[in-house]
């Protein structure tokens, strides 16, 4: 293998796969990049075993061939050297020498056939999407994942097509954030699969690099096509591909989660909500977690208070002419979904103190968050 590489392409790639590999792995191999030089180009490729990410970047590819090198430290030698011109060369003992300018570097790696091939997979269902609208619905949803070891089945965004549109679900049991888009299920495509949170938070990375996303996946596993817009700064050729295990079994039934009706609703400035209770839940402290909100005639008042610390009150005006409620919250589930949306215009919907909350937007887009007992 030998071929001439453009410095900032090479780190870029190495960048873009670098994520999938786990600091400390067992195996030598999987802390290691595969890289194939054929065609004007070369490919880069990384795998935990759960999870796989492949990108190819332009090159002049003088001898074709392949080779696989400790990723952190080639990425780190290659953001280092002096010049924009890279030179690549393997040799039979499984060397790579890399040259640049004044610099010279011989790395050890391992022989390609003992690097583990991505899956590929057949009888699979298969979706093309945009990759903004994908990327806006697992921002709005991915903070509602469970971290808890334990309710492993929570630990990822449900994706579900059906019914001609594709729904996306995440939930730790104490909330619940769901979004939909409209998008054309045969009926003899459609299906569901839990993501990994690994898998969400790459996924969350990559997308928004170019236009189209395409979406492939079957009982165990998901790939994922992910269209480059290249404007020849990054080196990137066609495609990111990106194929990941999928977490196994059923999903719960998240729709008996969500209130039937909420008698009341009022209209929101949502970045003025989310500056107040972020200044509310300055004095809250660990042990005593919430802030109250009190909707009374025209007004939302929002109150954080801790024995450590002492007390807070926010108002803004809203409008609504109802009873007074009060309810409270564990003000990181208020502002999570305030941050992730982009609407200004969000709805809030209650019921009263032992109710569930619920932020809505008009683009199907609802979270659900459990009160807290008032003190």
């Amino acid at each position: 293998m030998k071929f001439k590489i453009n410095q900032d392409h090479f780190s870029n790639g190495l960048q873009q796969v670098l994520n999938v590999v786990a600091t400390r792995s067992t195996m030598p191999i999987l802390s290691n990049v595969l890289i194939e030089a054929r065609d004007g180009q070369i490919e880069l490729t990384t795998t935990n075993l759960d999870l796989g990410i492949r990108c190819r970047i332009k090159a002049d590819v003088e001898q074709p061939g392949g080779l696989t090198l400790p990723v952190r430290k080639l990425a780190t030698i290659v953001r280092e050297l002096p010049q924009a011109e890279v030179f690549v060369e393997s040799s039979e003992n499984n060397q790579a020498k890399i040259a640049s300018g004044g610099s010279l570097f011989k790395i050890m790696g391992i022989g390609t056939d003992e690097f583990p091939p991505l899956p590929t997979f057949e009888n699979r269902h298969v979706f093309e999407l945009t990759q903004d609208s994908v990327l806006n619905m697992l921002k709005s949803v991915s903070y509602g994942q469970s971290t808890d070891e334990n309710r492993y089945i929570l630990n990822g965004v449900y994706f579900n097509f059906s019914d001609d549109k594709l729904t996306l679900v995440a939930t730790d049991g104490r909330r619940l954030a769901l979004t939909a888009l409209e998008t054309d299920v045969a009926a003899d495509n459609g299906g569901s699969l839990i993501l990994p949170a690994k898998t969400v938070a790459e996924l969350e990375r990559l997308l928004g690099k170019g236009e189209k996303l395409k979406i492939a996946f079957n009982d165990r596993q998901v790939a994922f096509d992910i269209e480059i817009d290249d404007d020849g700064d990054s080196g990137l050729s066609d495609q990111l591909y990106l194929v990941s295990k999928i977490v196994e079994g059923n999903y719960p039934n998240y729709r008996q989660v969500i209130p039937k009706e909420t008698e009341h609703r009022v209209k929101i400035e949502r970045e003025l909500m989310l500056e107040c209770v972020h200044r509310a839940a300055l004095v809250t402290s660990d042990k005593s977690n919430s802030v109250k909100l009190k909707v009374s005639k025209n007004l939302l008042e929002i109150s954080g208070s801790s024995s450590e610390y002492g007390e807070s009150h926010e108002s803004m005006a809203i409008a609504y002419d109802g009873p007074e409620v009060q309810v409270a919250f564990n003000p990181q589930f208020l502002m999570e979904p305030l941050k992730a949306l982009t609407k200004d215009e969000v709805f809030f919907e209650f019921k009263d103190e032992l109710s569930p909350g619920l932020f809505k937007t008009l683009d199907n887009f609802i979270c659900v968050i459990m009160p807290l007992r008032l003190n």
